[in-house]
């Protein structure tokens, strides 16, 4: 099993820092390059720019929880629901372990 892990392309783990706006202050995000990809999805799926997606996203969190404490893990994790919803029959697997 952990040759799945173990042997994964290097740069799909990559990191990759990225320059955007996020309520009209310049900034930048570091995420591995697999999440960028997929938020890349996500922002497209929304009829969105990634870097309109991202700050769509923090405006909302702000709105709804006040400064997040740790954006780029909130990006990741909104990429674990995203997957998530994409195949539901991973979550029950998971679970039942």
């Amino acid at each position: 099993m952990c040759q799945i892990f173990a042997g994964q392309n290097p740069g799909d783990y990559e990191p990759v820092t990225r320059h955007l706006r996020l309520n009209g202050q310049s900034t930048s995000i570091r995420l591995e390059r697999s999440f960028w990809e997929i938020l890349d999805g996500i922002a497209a799926d929304e009829g969105l720019t990634t870097p309109a997606f991202v700050s769509r996203l923090h405006s909302e969190v702000l709105e709804l929880r006040g400064e997040a404490a740790n954006f780029t893990s909130l990006l990741r994790c909104a990429c674990l629901i995203r997957t998530r919803q994409q195949q539901p029959f991973a979550t029950g697997a998971l679970a039942a372990e």
